[in-house]
């Protein structure tokens, strides 16, 4: 508990977060740490899904350190944000920041086409970072087609990371890639295809630069291998939702997958949160309140769950932060 004098105190964030945050989102955040820090604190394993664009607004500052402290145990991403930590990391000097986006045209976004940059909200990307992946990539995935292997989107940029002759334009402290390489985290990447490397690949099978995208392992095995990961450890496992979408219900669903189709007498989701600006009265998965996943089989009327309705990237760092 806090003392009388917490004004006059330097608080750290968790403490923070416990003596101000008290009602509404905010009283649900500070709900949400004090369960997470006890879920974890008792052996509980934290499955991490990320929507949007959050590794292109720099979650890696937050996501590395928790990854580091093993309070996150594997990460189930889209492709976009897999690749846009990567990114991040290699170029995010020659990112050109945005501040007045709200203020810009149709001409202000073609004139960055232009320039060789892509907007996302209020930051571009250069395209060059991807002509300085491409050679290393390739060189990885010709090495797979040359032997027959095939692996996961991350494995490959795992390899990058740690084995390739990579120069860095930001601090690798500030990846969480980087970090889940150094701890060998298992990410899992639904929809792969739907991202800027997937589309490189499907152009160099086109120009048959490569004999077919068989080198990559698909969603199916994405399936598999999260079921694999799943049922290895009888520890409790958790899952924090960021947004929603593919990442989300990808992840989640591997447990109805299991209890339903396979047959596999496995426990339900043992803790949930959604971190999600959607409302449920348009119907999509991005919105869906923790309730109605009990009538899916995924969690159970008893199991911890919290919805925090607001921006993400205010909400995670701020949970990830007080959990430490």
């Amino acid at each position: 508990m806090l003392s009388a004098s917490w004004r006059d105190e330097k608080l750290g964030i968790r403490e923070f977060v416990e003596g101000h945050y008290k009602h509404f989102n905010a009283g649900e955040l500070a709900r949400c740490a004090e369960s997470l820090h006890g879920f974890l604190n008792q052996g509980g394993r934290l499955m991490i899904t990320l929507a949007g664009a959050m590794s292109t607004a720099e979650i890696g500052r937050s996501l590395g350190p928790a990854i580091r402290e093993h309070r996150v145990h594997a990460i189930c991403c889209t492709g976009a944000n897999l690749e846009e930590d990567l990114f991040s990391l290699i170029a995010r000097s020659a990112y050109e920041a945005l501040p007045e986006w709200r203020e810009m045209n149709a001409n202000d976004d073609a004139a960055l086409r232009d320039k060789g940059m892509n907007r996302v909200t209020d930051v571009a990307i250069p395209e060059e970072v991807i002509n300085t992946i491409e050679k290393p990539l390739m060189e990885l995935w010709e090495g797979a087609e040359a032997v027959g292997d095939r692996r996961f989107p991350h494995e490959y940029l795992y390899d990058l990371l740690l084995h390739g002759d990579m120069e860095f334009g930001s601090n690798h402290d500030f990846s969480w890639l980087m970090a889940a390489a150094d701890a060998n985290l298992p990410i899992f990447t639904p929809g792969w295809e739907d991202s800027t490397l997937g589309s490189l690949l499907a152009a160099r099978v086109l120009d048959c630069s490569l004999k077919g995208p068989d080198i990559v392992k698909s969603g199916l095995q994405a399936m598999q291998a999260l079921a694999d990961w799943y049922r290895e450890d009888d520890s409790p496992t958790g899952i924090l939702q960021v947004g929603g979408g593919i990442a989300g219900d990808f992840a989640i669903s591997v447990v109805p997958m299991l209890r339903n189709d396979a047959k596999v007498d496995v426990p339900l989701w043992s803790w949930f949160a959604q971190i999600s600006e959607s409302r449920p009265s348009y119907g999509g998965y991005s919105g869906a309140p923790p309730n109605e996943k009990i009538s899916w089989g995924k969690l159970d009327v008893d199991t911890p769950r919290f919805v925090i309705e607001s921006d993400a990237t205010i909400v995670l760092p701020l949970l990830l932060s007080a959990l430490e």
